[in-house]
């Protein structure tokens, strides 16, 4: 077999296809302008992808382009370049077969009417142009799944009948890459979906990109998948070397810069994720610069929201502050979409209460608008902020205003009942109730009521995977009935509580410090030792301004911090 370089981008096309399917590829330059060495000379870096069609050769390299641009979820890039392959060749059934699929989104917010209907249209005019091969009809049946009875099916029914037609495919081509990758991503979807435990789907995803990655490497969908699948406090470590690795393989792509801090954050290695949403966020400014957006571009604020949790975890107060600020300068975010509406309320939320600040959360107002975003399409982003309301009301005693709060959150998982997606936020919401509320019981001096219902949320919490586009909860509700504990005067119970959280989110600074303080007044000055030292290494700064730290760095600096810490 051959496999020739393209000089742009920057593919290796290497053929796992019969001599039946082998195309002859001619080179052709595209010109970007990518921030921070995310270019090779006029070459834009995406990765390397192999998708052989039946159009003409000459648009090749912009249909794997195209392809490549899809798998880093870069939508609207791919969505203009497979527009740009069919105006060049109106017969090109697959680069209609492109625009449709990138406007299917598998696992973020299910379609807009209007995507839903662009995409029909796209792929109407697919079939009109018609496929020469039966595997292009099949890559284009497999796509009409999901559109399909978009008006009476619900979202999920259609992802599964595009997973499952995605199947059929992948068995018929056993040697399409592109095939198993993108039937992959499907079953990643489809365990986000189903919330399983086990991790069935996910699994059997990880194992079909495993065996591509041995064939291609640099494919920027194999590693991307990986890291998605493996989002979880049971599996990330397994995507470790993925996420290392999936920057350096589409440097041009923001989400690609930003996507390795998903495993970065659920192992605790703050400064990792750190590092890749500076990235990330330099990728999105650039984007937004080269594309003249009057405002934002909504991967921006995706990237600050995980990089204020970074920030906050590793004690690094200030640099958190440059976020808010950041994010209280901007007027405009395109699309205005649901990273937005979360990034926006989530921002302000954590800064407070992270760092205790219990009268800000009390005051915070919802984050004023943004053109273009329908804050009533986004309830459950609102939530926050009544959630920090409640919460910073409670630790200040003022249970009538925690109780509007929790009202307020109890109206909004009811409006969201009836909510069908590919993601429960309703639940989201309801453990943020059920924290609010055994806060509420906690300030009206209902101890075992506010034990009760927050080891409620906690086991509710525990059995709920985050969404992709959040770095975590924002206040977990195991650390939370830690914090109640603590207050109740029992800090053996707080402590295993405290621990417990740690292992589902390692180094988190609030769970550090409560089971450090939980050992001091147990008398454990061992553990406590071990605690306050942890606390101390989590932040990079030698004079971080958290009194948490100083407090550490006073106990295991005095006589009993000396004796304990050589034990």
């Amino acid at each position: 077999m051959r496999t020739l370089k393209l000089t742009s981008p920057t593919f290796l096309l290497k053929s796992v296809f019969t001599a039946s399917l082998m195309l002859s590829f001619f080179a052709a330059s595209t010109h970007a302008q990518v921030p921070h060495g995310h270019q090779s000379g006029d070459r834009i870096q995406l990765g390397r992808v192999s998708f052989p069609f039946s159009c003409s050769a000459e648009l090749q390299t912009q249909f794997n382009r195209g392809v490549a641009w899809m798998h880093s979820f870069e939508y609207e890039e791919a969505e203009k370049v497979f527009s740009g392959i069919t105006a060049a060749d109106p017969k090109c059934a697959m680069g209609y077969w492109g625009i449709a699929m990138s406007r299917y989104h598998p696992i973020w917010a299910p379609p807009s009417v209007a995507d839903l209907r662009a995409g029909r249209e796209a792929l109407d005019k697919a079939k009109i142009a018609g496929a020469p091969t039966q595997r292009e009809r099949d890559y284009i049946e497999a796509a009409g799944a999901f559109y399909t009875d978009i008006e009476t099916d619900d979202h999920r029914a259609r992802s599964n009948a595009f997973s499952d037609a995605m199947e059929r495919l992948y068995e018929r081509y056993p040697t399409d890459n592109e095939a198993a990758v993108f039937y992959a991503l499907t079953l990643v979807a489809k365990g986000m979906a189903a919330g399983d435990k086990n991790f069935v789907n996910e699994k059997k995803a990880a194992e079909i990109l495993n065996r591509v990655l041995k064939l291609e490497p640099e494919h920027p969908g194999v590693t991307h998948y990986l890291i998605h699948g493996y989002d979880f406090p049971e599996l990330a470590h397994l995507a470790l070397t993925a996420a290392r690795r999936y920057a350096k393989i589409a440097p041009a792509s923001a989400h690609a810069q930003h996507m390795p801090s998903h495993i970065f954050t659920r192992m605790g290695l703050w400064q990792e994720a750190i590092a890749s949403n500076i990235d990330a966020r330099s990728s999105a400014e650039a984007y937004a610069v080269r594309h003249k957006m009057p405002g934002a571009w909504d991967e921006k604020l995706h990237a600050m929201d995980y990089l204020m949790y970074a920030y906050l975890q590793s004690g690094q107060d200030l640099k958190a502050k440059g976020v808010l600020d950041e994010m209280a300068a901007i007027k405009r975010v395109d699309p205005p979409n649901f990273k937005v509406a979360y990034s926006a309320t989530a921002i302000p939320a954590r800064y407070a209460l992270e760092r205790r600040q219990w009268q800000d959360a009390a005051k915070m107002p919802i984050p004023p608008d943004l053109e273009g975003l329908n804050w009533q399409s986004y309830k459950w982003a609102t939530a926050h902020i009544h959630f920090a309301r409640a919460i910073g009301a409670a630790r200040m005693g003022d249970a009538a205003s925690v109780r509007q709060e929790v009202e307020k959150l109890t109206s909004i998982r009811q409006e969201l009942l009836d909510v069908k997606g590919d993601y429960d936020w309703g639940k989201q919401v309801e453990i943020e109730r059920q924290v609010a509320a055994a806060w509420l019981a906690y300030a009206e001096g209902n101890h075992e009521e506010s034990i009760r219902l927050m080891r409620l949320a906690a086991e509710l919490d525990d059995a709920t995977e985050k969404h992709p586009v959040t770095p975590g909860s924002i206040m977990p509700a195991r650390e939370q009935l830690g914090e109640l504990l603590f207050e109740l005067k029992q800090p053996a119970a707080a402590m295993a509580e405290f621990e417990s959280a740690l292992r589902r989110t390692p180094n988190r600074f609030n769970a550090v410090y409560g089971a450090a303080r939980s050992a001091k007044l147990m008398g454990d000055l061992k553990r406590a030792s071990a605690h306050y030292r942890d606390l101390v290494n989590i932040s990079p700064l030698a004079d971080s301004p958290r009194p948490e730290i100083q407090e550490a760095k006073e106990f295991l600096n005095g006589p009993k911090g000396e004796r304990t810490s050589k034990q």
